[in-house]
């Protein structure tokens, strides 16, 4: 592969999906985009590059980014984020009216686990009827998948409560399907972080972990700064555990004691907050 092959790969990745491929992730474009080259009938790299640089480039770029997307996703992880949710779920629900939907953003949402976690976690604490989740990401074949609600005995085995499993799930054969219920409390679409976030609306919660990691710090900024424009004042918003919003956005600020969750700048949520 070519230097000029590689930028053209990477400049696309990045210009879609906000994702920097840097130089020492060269070896990733093989693997990720063998099946694809087969199936575009194109011989390497170069040529896949070149038809890119082309008319008509549409499917084959917006393919390119789907599988150079990474989509790591499994039940309560890093639990951290879920615990601190189950306190922040009632006092969001005291402070709402009786009628209003507790929106979740699961932003690239993956194959659905990190969205029907929550839904777990709200039905826990007895909110399933006042929940909507939402998830995104750019992939259509996660989002496919989210919407399914299947997973194989490996996907459920990372993260997840045998309790829930046996509660929420049934078992087809080798894989277990969500149950009707907690489907019903999530949707999931295609969506783009750097694509005009408004049309999703406001949300109580916000969930964008281990998202940040793959961007530029101008790209941070600017999905940060989306963010924001889309959280409640008293809302809250969870990132991985290794991101932080320091030194890209005095919008939001740590909540204290919490690791990965944050607020609007100057608005407690469920303790002081220091920037």
């Amino acid at each position: 592969m070519s230097g000029t092959a590689f930028e053209t790969i990477a400049g696309l990745v990045h210009a879609r999906a906000g994702i920097v491929l840097g130089a020492d992730k060269s070896y990733m474009l093989d693997t990720r985009l063998g099946g694809l080259m087969r199936e575009h009938a194109l011989p390497d790299l170069d040529a896949v590059a070149a038809k890119l640089r082309g008319p008509a480039s549409e499917r084959l770029a917006a393919a390119v980014t789907e599988a150079l997307t990474t989509n790591e996703s499994f039940f309560f992880r890093d639990g951290k984020p879920f615990e601190h949710l189950r306190r922040v779920l009632p006092r969001l629900a005291a402070t709402r009216p009786l009628g209003h939907r507790l929106r979740v953003l699961s932003a690239a949402c993956s194959t659905g686990q990190e969205g029907y976690s929550v839904a777990m976690v709200a039905d826990a604490l007895g909110l399933a009827s006042r929940l909507e989740v939402v998830g995104t990401d750019l992939s259509t074949d996660v989002v496919r998948r989210a919407r399914e609600g299947v997973y194989s005995q490996f996907e459920v085995q990372r993260g997840l409560p045998v309790q829930m499993l046996v509660k929420h799930f049934k078992q087809e054969g080798t894989q277990w399907r969500i149950s009707p219920a907690m489907r019903a409390l999530a949707r999931f679409e295609t969506g783009n972080l750097l694509a005009d976030l408004r049309p999703l609306g406001t949300f109580d919660v916000i969930f964008c972990r281990n998202v940040l990691i793959y961007f530029d710090a101008s790209t941070k900024t600017r999905v940060l700064s989306a963010l924001a424009d889309r959280l409640a004042p008293d809302g809250v918003l969870y990132l991985g555990g290794a991101e932080t919003v320091l030194g890209l956005t005095t919008r939001f600020a740590s909540v204290e004691g919490e690791r990965g969750v944050y607020a609007l700048s100057h608005t407690p949520v469920l303790g002081s907050v220091s920037a």
